[in-house]
């Protein structure tokens, strides 16, 4: 069965600085696939080419067997790709209801009523709220309304940027107990979390990411246990002073 998502030697380059180099992984459907590694690794470039939002030197992206390079990132929710941004990026000064409507501008009207009932279902505090300005909302709750709106589009897979960063460690938790909820429901996600300990602990594989390029990658369990991920990755001292070194990247075909 070929994946909902496959990306090969993926390259994005900007000016004469490459902060990806021939990057190739896989998501399979109702997979939780996190992309680890610290600061400038290019894990966020990665997600930001997938979504059409930086520059493709090489490599393909495809999408349910079909290529998406190149294709205007308007376009994208149509082809079942949405991405929730890093920073949550909610429209401010719009309800919570007019975040979530434009979230399915791509959708037919009848779709509509059933993908509000399903968010809604999924995070009630956003019907409690649904006339407050989303400006007015916590941190956590700008979240999960940044993760409705993308639902709403009903794509075949969610892309998630930093989902963690800015938000206190007590909302941290209520967020990975939300991936785990997205998870269980059978959503597709692509989760890039600077955040190895918690990307690991919901992520059914992982790859880790360093000065572009993939150097270690396997289910998500063994590599929250492998010595080197926790030395490097899971915020000891040692850690921040290491550099890993480069393992061999999975192939297409590679079980992880």
């Amino acid at each position: 069965m070929e994946p909902v998502l496959a990306v090969t030697d993926l390259t994005v380059q900007y000016g004469g600085i490459r902060a990806v180099d021939g990057v190739s992984f896989h998501v399979a459907e109702g997979e939780l696939v996190a992309l680890i590694g610290a600061n400038g690794a290019g894990k966020s470039s990665t997600l930001r080419a997938i979504a059409g939002l930086a520059p493709v030197a090489g490599g393909d992206i495809v999408l349910d067997g079909v290529s998406i390079r190149g294709v205007p990132t308007h376009e994208l929710p149509r082809r079942g790709l949405a991405l929730v941004p890093e920073g949550r990026r909610v429209f401010a000064d719009l309800s919570v209801l007019d975040n979530l409507y434009l979230g399915a501008y791509s959708r037919p009207r009848h779709e509509i009523v059933e993908s509000l009932r399903q968010v809604y279902e999924l995070f009630p505090i956003l019907r409690e709220r649904s006339d407050q300005a989303a400006g007015t909302l916590s941190g956590g709750e700008q979240q999960m309304l940044a993760i409705g709106r993308a639902l709403m589009s009903r794509p075949r897979i969610l892309l998630l940027d930093e989902p963690s960063l800015g938000l206190a460690p007590v909302i941290v938790r209520q967020v990975l107990a939300l991936l785990r909820q997205l998870r269980e429901r059978g959503v597709t996600i692509l989760l890039v979390e600077q955040n190895a300990r918690l990307a690991l602990e919901v992520a059914d594989r992982g790859y880790v990411m360093h000065t572009g390029r993939i150097v270690m990658s396997g289910p998500a369990r063994e590599l929250a246990a492998n010595p080197e991920v926790r030395e490097r990755y899971f915020g000891t001292a040692r850690a921040r002073s290491a550099s890993p070194g480069r393992a061999r990247e999975p192939s297409m075909g590679e079980s992880v």
